[in-house]
């Protein structure tokens, strides 16, 4: 299947079957989403593989009645980092290091240079910027759970507040930016057929 073909055959599921991913799925599309582009490759964000019943049950409550929640295989949720900072190009720089065998102070002017850009932000701004990370990576498994014939239903309406209480966010640095619902589409879910509505390219597409 090509990538046409995939995001043609992927839709937002209204309605999930029982049916569940196995753990190698999971894992595979989870860790398609870590290797998203990011900008300066800081990844601001935590990604958290909600698998209990009980927990879902918790947060069904404030999903806006969107049962499908509680219903999917895997809930994944999205959440940004709510303190950002220097400590932030740190962490990336020792990972550098660790991964490409380079000492920290050959890259010492791109660190100043990433703190800087960083520091001109605005707390607000901070944030924002770390939910635009996330929602980078949550567009990367999409597309790659459309590759694997995982369907997938990613959402923002839901209580973001209530969410991150249920699950315990604040005491982790995290707040939440979005979530996806996996798993297999029901055969009742009539949408499923239905031609994917998007405008045509020459509408969208503006070329200079």
């Amino acid at each position: 299947m090509n990538i046409h073909e995939a995001l043609d055959w992927r839709y937002a599921v209204r309605e999930f079957s029982p049916e569940k991913l196995d753990a190698q799925t999971v894992e595979t599309l989870v860790d398609a989403a870590r290797k998203s582009a990011s900008s300066y490759g800081l990844q601001p964000y935590k990604i958290l593989v909600v698998e209990s019943k009980s927990v879902r049950q918790d947060l069904l409550a404030y999903s806006f009645g969107q049962q499908k929640v509680l219903d999917c295989s895997h809930l994944i949720v999205f959440a940004a980092q709510t303190d950002i900072g220097d400590h932030t190009v740190d962490r990336y720089v020792t990972q550098f290091v660790k991964t490409r065998g380079i000492p920290a102070q050959e890259i010492s002017g791109y660190v100043t240079h990433m703190k800087e850009a960083l520091a001109a932000k605005s707390r607000a701004e901070k944030q924002a910027w770390a939910h635009q990370q996330a929602y980078i990576a949550l567009g990367t498994l999409l597309t790659a759970a459309a590759s694997m014939r995982v369907d997938s239903c990613p959402m923002t309406g839901f209580d973001h507040k209530a969410y991150d209480e249920v699950l315990g966010l604040a005491k982790l640095g995290l707040e939440t930016t979005a979530i996806v619902a996996l798993g297999y589409r029901s055969a009742r879910d009539r949408t499923s057929g239905l031609p994917k509505v998007r405008f045509d390219y020459d509408d969208l597409v503006i070329s200079m």
